[in-house]
């Protein structure tokens, strides 16, 4: 996949937030390739991807993604923010705050009360008004999830949670 070309012009673009398309799919799986290559975080198919595009928002700058992240659904009252990544040639920009503030925006929306992630990056999220809570709070995750994972004995991920009502 082509890296993004950061002319004048696209470095100060205005970044817009979007539910992702079906032509998103394959950059969106390149993104994810990288950031699972690196262990952080579970690889997931084009297949996978396709299935659950509607989880799906990306960060666009002049027609090119930058980034990506999903809301993923357990229960009636959890959600979760799912591969979150940002190309390296747009760190640094705020695009990760911005895909997490229109996850957040949409779990309101369709009346989540409480959203989590597993992350490396705590303070980021802490920063989001996500606070640190014990894994085995969150069992819709734990026990629909990670039981699959191979890193379930071995987790060195923090869960962190944002109330939403």
């Amino acid at each position: 996949m082509p890296q993004p070309d950061l002319t004048r012009a696209a470095e100060h673009a205005a970044p817009v937030i979007r539910p992702a398309a079906i032509g998103d799919v394959p950059y969106i799986h390149h993104l994810l390739e990288i950031y699972a290559a690196q262990g952080n975080l579970l690889p997931r198919t084009m297949n996978e991807l396709y299935r659950h595009l509607r989880d799906f928002f990306v960060v666009e700058v002049n027609g090119q993604v930058a980034g990506c992240g999903a809301l993923e659904i357990f229960t009636e009252s959890l959600g979760e923010v799912r591969s979150l990544v940002v190309d390296d040639a747009w760190k640094g920009r705020g695009f990760g705050r911005l895909l997490v503030q229109r996850i957040i925006e949409e779990a309101r929306a369709i009346g989540l009360n409480r959203l989590m992630a597993l992350t490396y990056v705590a303070p980021f999220f802490h920063k989001l008004g996500f606070r640190t809570v014990p894994m085995d709070t969150l069992p819709e995750k734990v026990w629909g999830i990670c039981v699959k994972c191979y890193k379930y004995n071995n987790c060195d991920e923090t869960a962190v949670l944002l109330e939403l009502k």
